[in-house]
């Protein structure tokens, strides 16, 4: 992506979104972060918001009319707002709708009135369900969807291949598996810190800790979005975001432990699942990425001590307020 762009970034405070803030602003292009902040954090948007090509608008992506106004002459929308609990959305199931398909109808018609045609689009792997064919590759049949997370992401996949074809809009679809590392703030490397800070001799550990998935860390998810989005020019192009490995839950609580010098009894709850919708085995193929030339720069295990790392040395996001997130003030 060398031509320089004007790009929005929805949910663009949050982990993912506001490293791809930060990207984008190095690379040249103009960015507007559009956030609710009901998740976000403004300290991930404050080296954003030194830079004079930066613009923040605090904005729903419920509020359509908002959104055109702040798209207005932009090229690309990266869309990475969502509500990506997949544990409770059985819980509450219209957050899913709501956040994630809803809100995605309402970036494709903001794009729509703004005059917007490029959209990438930040889509999960789990929407291969409990998948048959392993690793999973872009296009694999799909099995029955598992998670009211997965269905409602795998909904905005269909919208907006229907808006591309409608109103000619070139898409992204980016089918990501776990992110990791620096401003990362949910998550099961998350979760066993802030348990072992708490107790560091005992563990409470869902599922029987072998549940086997892939992570990339979040620099080489950046890159791997541009290598895309600079070589790949269909007017629909689905790729798989990730690594040629996994581990499994034991794997990466060893590399937890370790890192942390903590031996802990493990207290298992059970089963081949940690909770609705966590499929036991998550690894898509990803060689279609690879095709492109583009390479992570990070194992999974590095991915993980990286990602504490951060945590250590930002333990203010263990008690920031989830559901309306606010990072203290640094001097």
């Amino acid at each position: 992506m060398s031509k320089s762009m004007k790009c929005l970034v929805t949910g663009g405070a949050g982990f993912i979104a506001s490293n791809l803030v930060d990207r984008l602003l190095a690379d040249g292009h103009a960015v507007t972060a559009y956030d609710n902040f009901s998740t976000g954090f403004r300290e991930f948007l404050r080296p954003a918001s030194a830079n004079p090509r930066f613009t923040l608008v605090e904005g729903d992506t419920q509020d359509m009319e908002k959104m055109a106004s702040a798209m207005a002459g932009c090229d690309t929308v990266f869309h990475l707002a969502a509500n990506a609990d997949v544990r409770f959305g059985p819980e509450k199931p219209r957050r899913d709708l709501e956040q994630n398909t809803i809100a995605t109808f309402n970036v494709l018609e903001a794009m729509r009135k703004a005059g917007v045609k490029r959209i990438a689009f930040s889509s999960t792997s789990a929407i291969y369900g409990v998948a048959e064919v392993i690793p999973t590759p872009e296009n694999a049949p799909f099995p029955v969807q598992t998670s009211l997370y997965g269905a409602s992401k795998l909904a905005g996949e269909g919208l907006i291949q229907a808006y591309s074809e409608a109103y000619g809009i070139q898409s992204y679809i980016f089918r990501f598996v776990s992110i990791l590392g620096d401003r990362y703030h949910h998550g099961h490397v998350y979760d066993f810190y802030k348990k072992l800070k708490a107790n560091p001799l005992k563990l409470d550990v869902l599922g029987d800790g072998t549940q086997r998935k892939s992570y990339l860390y979040v620099q080489d998810c950046v890159d791997a979005i541009f290598t895309v989005m600079q070589k790949a020019q269909n007017k629909v192009n689905i790729f798989n975001l990730g690594t040629k490995e996994f581990c499994d839950v034991n794997q990466s609580l060893g590399w937890i432990c370790g890192h942390l010098n903590v031996k802990p009894e493990f207290n298992y709850a059970g089963g081949k699942s940690g909770w609705i919708g966590d499929n036991p085995f998550i690894f898509p193929d990803c060689s279609k990425v690879y095709a492109l030339g583009w390479r992570p720069k990070l194992t999974i295990k590095e991915g993980i001590i990286k990602t504490l790392e951060y945590i250590q040395a930002n333990e203010w996001v263990l008690t920031a307020n989830p559901d309306r997130a606010r990072a203290p003030q640094k001097a």
